[in-house]
């Protein structure tokens, strides 16, 4: 075989890597389609799960191209709001599915700690009768639901008292030991003078702590406007705001308030969207109404989830629940035992002999 002529081979190395780079341009051509106008479903599916590319154009993310991602799902990306219009009817049954899940994800993983009283640093309960000592709970009896039963008032009663001068609430056991040590008409945490202050006084401290965002302030401010107190008018519509404004603070007990009123006012869905969001925020009587509220819709599964996870963080309701559960052979021994003994450890770390001594003598329990 003969030799090539001389200088034959770098012109077909020039003539190749010329081609390459056409092929190369017709690929980029192809793969970056500029119809503003929409794709058709195939083309859409192309990128429907890329986060690089407009889900609808296919525009690539670079300099001369910002992608926002879709905020119900996080699954892909638009170039611009047309674009997320024109994508809907095809991303929306996918879009529903992923955001049930990663709502079902918050709702269901551990809830955060329970928020510490200021002066002796225990857990505060969501309501007062949680913190009381009694026997521990078996699969048999509940003791501090079998109390409430013969004493429904408890089950209504704040575990605290909020002081608008300082902006901090503390537990009743800690007030209760304060002013039994002979300091009444101070704060028990900032010694600010607290006795002789009329209601009217009291309603402007809270409306400063208010414009410092204070949701515990607006969350009491909310009660005198529904009350009618502190020379308010009483103003429903006022206090709603207020609760919402701390409910958008992260208060857990603003949103128990609200989901109560819708409940009450027969709006299902708002008050299961105020109990859901109160229970993520670590408010454990809310959990255990979502978990009532999804047994009367025959979700047993969900409410099962939703008492152990609460009854785990000391709600005696939610303990009741699946003990009585248990007994109907809803649910397993082995997840009931598990959840009994977290039950009874939460209860024990809210106990306290000053908050025994402050229920027993307030309420007259022996």
């Amino acid at each position: 075989m003969s030799a090539p002529p001389a200088g034959g081979e770098p012109a077909a190395i020039v003539a190749t890597t010329f081609l390459l780079f056409l092929f190369f341009l017709y690929q980029v051509s192809i793969s970056r389609p500029r119809n503003k106008g929409g794709v058709t479903a195939g083309q859409a599916m192309d990128h429907s799960h890329s986060t690089h590319c407009c889900a609808n154009c296919g525009d690539v993310a670079g300099v001369d191209v910002k992608l926002k991602a879709c905020k119900s799902c996080m699954l892909v990306r638009y170039c611009n709001a047309d674009c997320q219009r024109r994508h809907w009817p095809t991303h929306k049954n996918l879009c529903k599915e992923r955001a049930a899940e990663l709502y079902d994800v918050a709702l269901f993983k551990d809830p955060p700690a329970k928020e510490d009283c200021s002066i002796c640093f225990l857990p505060m309960p969501a309501i007062l009768i949680s913190c009381i000592s009694l026997p521990p709970a078996t699969l048999s009896s509940v003791p501090i639901f079998d109390l409430v039963e013969a004493n429904e008032e408890l089950a209504i009663q704040a575990p605290d008292a909020y002081y608008p001068c300082c902006g901090k609430s503390i537990c009743g056991g800690c007030v209760h030991s304060f002013c039994k040590s002979g300091n009444i008409g101070t704060c028990p945490f900032c010694n600010a003078r607290t006795g002789g202050i009329t209601s009217e006084e009291r309603v402007q401290e809270m409306m400063k702590r208010v414009e410092a965002n204070d949701a515990g302030a607006m969350f009491m401010l909310a009660e005198c406007y529904y009350r009618g107190r502190g020379g308010l008018q009483q103003d429903r519509s006022k206090g709603d705001e207020l609760l919402i404004m701390a409910a958008d603070l992260g208060s857990s007990q603003a949103h128990y308030n609200l989901a109560v009123g819708h409940l009450e006012g027969g709006n299902l869905k708002k008050a299961k969207f105020h109990f859901e969001a109160a229970a993520m925020a670590g408010h454990d009587d809310a959990r255990s109404e979502v978990g009532k509220m999804e047994a009367q819709s025959g979700n047993m599964n969900r409410a099962l989830k939703n008492w152990m996870i609460a009854a785990s963080a000391g709600n005696y309701n939610a303990m009741n629940n699946l003990r009585g559960n248990f007994e109907m052979g809803h649910v397993s021994r082995d997840a009931v035992i598990s959840t009994l003994a977290s039950y009874n450890n939460s209860c024990a770390e809210m106990r306290s002999e000053a908050r025994d001594a402050w229920i027993r003598s307030e309420y007259g329990i022996t």
